[in-house]
């Protein structure tokens, strides 16, 4: 039976581009929604888990654990005050990660490990580490759509070549059936014709769709991993939560009919 999981990649090797941020936010939206929603965390600085309200020195087993066989998946999943499930991350994923490198099968652990939870799951959103190694290509195996995070200013962008060329050997090598939603323009102050001008010289240079709306500039997402909540949560009302939730209607209304259907979320 094919799978009803709709599972998705946030990544991008530049750090500050609000890849956290958009994970916990679309999470939240989704689970608005009425969908059962997975947040995965797999960058050791456990910045995801943090935002969640979860220490993440206080973990026992966590998503290093999962990756290298000892435990599984169901083991390490923790429950946040969104209504999310998340499978965390801490410190020891920096020597989980070093010890895969000379693993077989390294590049579909997390895959084959979310495929054992992914029936209880309408979404799964994995949130990558700032950089291209193990991990993310791991993140980008078990994924079926990859969403890149982009701040709108000058040479944010300068490292989207690189990470298109991981992804194509991600397809070519592991995951033929990959696919790109787009860049998500993060941080955004459409007032400018600057960022204006950054997000039409991405559409030239990469010929990469926008997904709209844009995610505008706000102190707002700075403030919510301090309570540890999404912004949907502290700032209900305000433009940042409303243009997330944008973003997940229309995740909603692209994904395959069999993805949609509604569901109690996790309680």
């Amino acid at each position: 039976m094919a799978s009803v999981t709709t599972t998705i990649a946030v990544a991008n090797q530049k750090g500050g581009v609000a890849k956290t941020t958009t994970v916990v936010s679309l999470g939240s939206a989704l689970a608005e929604l009425k969908q059962r929603v997975l947040l995965v965390d797999v960058d050791p600085q456990g910045s995801l888990t943090f935002s969640l309200g979860i220490d993440p020195e206080d973990l026992d087993v966590t998503i290093a654990e999962v990756l290298l066989g000892t435990k599984q998946a169901d083991d390490a999943i923790v429950i946040t005050d969104d209504g999310m499930h998340l499978l965390p991350a801490n410190i020891t994923l920096t020597q989980a990660e070093e010890s895969l490198v000379g693993r077989t099968g390294r590049e579909q652990r997390l895959r084959v490990a979310l495929d054992k939870v992914a029936a209880d799951y309408d979404w799964i959103v994995i949130d990558c580490p700032p950089t291209l190694g193990v991990l993310t290509v791991g993140a980008l195996s078990a994924a079926q759509q990859v969403l890149i995070p982009l701040q709108a200013e000058t040479l944010s962008h300068r490292g989207v070549g690189q990470l298109l060329d991981t992804i194509h050997d991600v397809r070519k090598f592991i995951n033929p059936q990959l696919e790109i939603l787009g860049v998500l323009p993060t941080m955004y102050d459409g007032r400018t014709k600057h960022a204006q001008n950054v997000l039409q010289a991405i559409q030239e240079t990469y010929d990469l769709p926008v997904v709209l709306p844009a995610i505008p500039k706000t102190i707002r997402f700075a403030e919510a991993p301090a309570i540890g909540r999404s912004v949907l949560a502290t700032a209900r009302n305000h433009k940042g939560a409303e243009a997330y939730r944008q973003v997940a209607a229309g995740l909603m209304k692209s994904a395959p009919k069999k993805t949609r259907k509604k569901s109690a979320a996790p309680d």
